[in-house]
């Protein structure tokens, strides 16, 4: 990984390049493609965080996080969560580090924005992205969101 790594707004200049960003064709049914993440984001723009993942000039991939959404959906504020909503690191690209700093740099954004953990949802299975996130740290809670089973990572 190099120190020219670095997350960009989706602007009229790059969303092209954003939209033609592809994984492996043996993760499609993994992670949704990242024209249904910008449509989502720019239906709930409160919500998501998309950005992309740049290595010097050369797209590398892209991020959806959300910040303090109330889980508990009660309005009691009970369950306030912040995560990383969507990953796609292209499908030459991974392998080098890149999906390591995107969760790193989803980890600052809460931090900064006062929180203090993070949480994912993953597919299970042995073609998915479990140990990955395990092995950055990540511990299931137990929790499913549909077919998905729910991580969490600290931040203290």
């Amino acid at each position: 990984m190099t120190a020219s790594l670095r997350l960009e707004k989706i602007t009229p200049d790059n969303v092209e390049a954003a939209i033609a960003l592809r994984v492996r064709p043996d993760q499609d049914h993994l992670v949704a493609p990242v024209v249904k993440s910008l449509a989502e984001a720019y239906a709930q723009p409160d919500v998501a965080w998309p950005r992309l993942i740049f290595d010097g000039d050369r797209l590398v991939g892209f991020l959806m996080a959300f910040f303090d959404i109330d889980f508990a959906g009660d309005g009691t504020g009970t369950d306030i969560r912040s995560g990383l909503w969507r990953l796609n690191i292209a499908a030459g690209e991974q392998g080098r580090g890149y999906g390591r700093f995107a969760v790193q740099a989803v980890a600052a954004e809460i931090r900064r924005r006062g929180g203090t953990r993070l949480v994912v949802s993953w597919h299970p299975g042995p073609d998915g992205p479990e140990a990955f996130y395990l092995g950055l740290g990540f511990r299931p809670t137990g929790e499913t969101s549909g077919d998905q089973r729910v991580g969490e990572l600290a931040l203290t």
